[in-house]
Formats: structure tokens, C-alpha cells, sequence
């Protein structure tokens, strides 16, 4: 398929930054999106050192004067050409396919709106995946998701010699004195995989390492047995991790002391054993420390007075 004009990728211009809502400080992405950019990096030609496409998704704020988190949840290719001299986006492709994915899903009822754009392998200057066409393709970008900014996520394969597989989301900022397509430096945002609890058994065994023909899903006893010691290995590593602590092996970590007692009070109890148990230590120590500072002063002031 012949590539579209390139005019709104190459001589467009930035929003001014004191007119555009807040930019994203988050990003999550979802398993699908994931899946859907893998899939089009697999089907890629030979002569394609990376992919890119569109990424769907929301903005969501905690609170009114809160920054917007972008969520990923679908992804879709897009057609286009980069040589060393110059690079082409089928904008016309593009939109076609947003309004075909609008329409198989009633004309996009669940809020989804065009959030920015992904790219795959190393950039033509080898910087992970940043570089001036990347600059002038966030800024085609940035025009299609006016008036909020577009996010840029990279994909790191994993397949390229030295390079480890991972993702990557940044924001652009534009620099310079004109605004231009090309002057924009890209900030680094941080990026989380967010999935729903009833998913985790549909990832871990797309995960899982051990080889198998058998693509169905376990019965309910082997997925209840590999449930149940996944979690005793877990909190087996917990349980060595806080060992390692109390014996002054490893540092403490606050944060991560936080997130366990998060884990452990929400944790169903109807008979209140976690928060009962621990509300007792607490207490059982606080009184003790109480009566030790008690004695100490008694016998202080004995002291003093038989002086």
C-alpha cells in the first residue's frame, strides 16, 4: 500500500506548552497492547529495522489537581517508510483504522481515544529507539491527540545483540527558540504493566518456560496446586527477605515495609487474626517499653533520694 502524504509529519509545529493541559507523569499498559505490538514486530519485513503504530487508551486523574495517568490498553500498526534521509507516516491509514476500531466496538463506548504512539528495535542513530524521525513522528502524533500530548512508548525486544527486553514510555518537551517538528527533547516517564487478577493465570501460562503441545487451559485441581505453591514461594522469599532485615544483613527498605502491611491488612481475615495479632505485638511492646521506662525512673529517683 502506497504511502500517504508526509506534510502533516514534517512541517507541523508544537503546541505551546502554556496552552496544553497538563502532561502525563504515569503510564500503564495493558497485556494486549503488549501482545498486538510483539505480534506486528514478528510480522515485520526484512527490510524494517522497527515497527511503529498507534496506542489507545485513557487519561484518568486521582484528583482534580492531580496529573492525568495514561493507560494503554490496545494497539494497532501503521504503515510507513524510513530510510536515512527521511521517514513517511500513511496518516490516512492510520485514521482509517481508528475509525474502523471506533465502530467494531460501538463507537468506542469505553471512553478509548488515540493516547500516542509506539516503536519498536533501534532508531536510525541507534538511541534506543529516539531520534529526529522519532521527533517528527511524536509531533504527527501530537497533532492527533490535540489538545492533550502524546506519549511515546519503546519496545526493546530483546532480540538485538546487548540489548535486554523491556518498555519504556517518555513525553516530549519542545526546546528551542522557533518552534519546530524536530526540536523536542523526549522525557523519560515512569511505565507499569497493569493487568486484572482474573488475567494472571492466562499470562502465567503464556510465560510459563516449560515446552508443551497442550495449549488448553489445566483443570481446577493442577491450577489450584500450582496457585497454592507459587504462594508458599512467595512468601517463603518474603519470609527470608524480613529475616535478612531483623538479622542486619540488608538494609531495611520504608517502601517496601509499606507494601507488605498494605498486602497483609487487606488481606480477607473474618476472624481479624492478621490485624488482631499484629495490633497485639504492638501493644504487648509499647507496655513493655512503657513499664522499662517506669522502672528506670523509679529507681533514679530511689536512688537520688537515698543520696
Amino acid at each position: 500500500m502506497p504511502l500517504g502524504p508526509t506534510s502533516s509529519a514534517i512541517n507541523g509545529s508544537h503546541t505551546l506548552a502554556d496552552l496544553s493541559p497538563p502532561r502525563p507523569t504515569a503510564l500503564t499498559i495493558h497485556p494486549t497492547a503488549l501482545l498486538s505490538i510483539l505480534d506486528h514486530y514478528l510480522r515485520r519485513t526484512d527490510a524494517q529495522h522497527r515497527v511503529i503504530g498507534t496506542l489507545l487508551g485513557t487519561r484518568t486523574r486521582t484528583s482534580a489537581s492531580s496529573t492525568p495517568v495514561v493507560s494503554v490498553t490496545h494497539a494497532f500498526a501503521v504503515l510507513h517508510s524510513e530510510t536515512e534521509e527521511q521517514v513517511a507516516v500513511d496518516g490516512d491509514y492510520h485514521r482509517a483504522m481508528y475509525e474502523m476500531f471506533l465502530k467494531g466496538r460501538h463507537q468506542g463506548k469505553e471512553g478509548l481515544s488515540i493516547v500516542g504512539w509506539y516503536a519498536t528495535g533501534s532508531s536510525e542513530c541507534g538511541q534506543a529507539g529516539l531520534g529526529t524521525f522519532s521527533a517528527l513522528i511524536q509531533n504527527f502524533y501530537e497533532q492527533e491527540t490535540a489538545p492533550f500530548p502524546a506519549v511515546h512508548l519503546a519496545l526493546d525486544t530483546g532480540t538485538e545483540e546487548g540489548v535486554g527486553a523491556g518498555v519504556r514510555a517518555y513525553v516530549s518537551s519542545p526546546v528551542g527558540v522557533y518552534p519546530k517538528a524536530e526540536n523536542c527533547v523526549f522525557v523519560p516517564i515512569p511505565c507499569d504493566l497493569k493487568f486484572h487478577e482474573s488475567e494472571r493465570s492466562g499470562l502465567d501460562l503464556l510465560l510459563s518456560s516449560t515446552p508443551s503441545n497442550n495449549f488448553l487451559p489445566p483443570s481446577p485441581l493442577p491450577a489450584l496446586h500450582t496457585a497454592l505453591v507459587g504462594t508458599s514461594d512467595a512468601l517463603n522469599r518474603v519470609l527470608a527477605h524480613v529475616q535478612a532485615i531483623l538479622s542486619g544483613e540488608i538494609p531495611p527498605d520504608p517502601a517496601l515495609g509499606k507494601y507488605l502491611w498494605n498486602m497483609l491488612g487487606a488481606a480477607p481475615d473474618d476472624e481479624g487474626g492478621w490485624a488482631t495479632a499484629l495490633q497485639d505485638s504492638v501493644m504487648v511492646s509499647y507496655l513493655a517499653n512503657l513499664v522499662r521506662g517506669q522502672a528506670e525512673v523509679a529507681a533514679r529517683l530511689a536512688l537520688a533520694g537515698g543520696t
